[in-house]
């Protein structure tokens, strides 16, 4: 049994993302999962200056921390127009002041969602590009288009059959990878 860490990307209470990895994690059973609220820490925009005067934050460091002690991350970025949130990326920007490869070792599952037919496209091609940098291995990934027509919230379930079959096999596939 692994343990795995999901993390949201967004900010917003009532984000798409985050239901999205609350379905999907529901569905991995043979591994240890545990959410992780970034909303709960604190995370100055990054700096350089910031850095220089009063060093790495605490919660930054507990992050760092609790990643370190997983095998594996499921991830759901979203985009803010046609790029990767702020939120996102300047959390990403603090880990990697701690230590560069602060994935080194870790698999991840990658996967968006946004309203429109892209499915948060162009967060997911940035951070698979990104994540391996930080040592990450993506080892799979699932974009889920469209989602208030294919997904539905009071049920909290992904209602298009083919996108389901997907995500399905992209489960296994990520399960698989972490028995190897």
């Amino acid at each position: 049994m692994k343990k795995i860490l999901a993390l949201a990307g967004s900010n917003g209470k009532k984000s798409i993302n985050k239901m999205l990895l609350h379905y999907v994690i529901s569905r991995i059973e043979n591994h240890e999962v545990k959410f992780l609220e970034l909303t709960n820490y604190n995370f100055p925009i990054y700096g350089s200056d910031y850095e220089h005067e009063k060093g790495i934050p605490a919660d930054v460091q507990v992050v760092n921390m609790l990643i370190s002690e997983v095998d594996a991350l499921v991830i759901s970025v979203n985009e803010h127009n046609s790029g990767p949130s702020v939120f996102f990326k300047n959390i990403t920007d603090w880990l990697s002041r701690v230590e560069l490869k602060f994935l080194a070792g870790k698999k991840v599952l990658l996967m968006s969602t946004a309203p429109g037919g892209r499915g948060g496209a162009s967060a997911l091609a940035y951070y698979k590009e990104v994540l391996p940098r930080f040592g990450a291995e993506v080892v799979e990934s699932f974009s889920l288009p469209s989602f208030p027509q294919n997904f539905d919230v009071e049920q909290q379930k992904i209602t298009d059959e083919i996108l389901l079959l997907g995500l399905n096999d992209v489960l296994s596939n990520f399960e698989q990878e972490l028995e190897d």
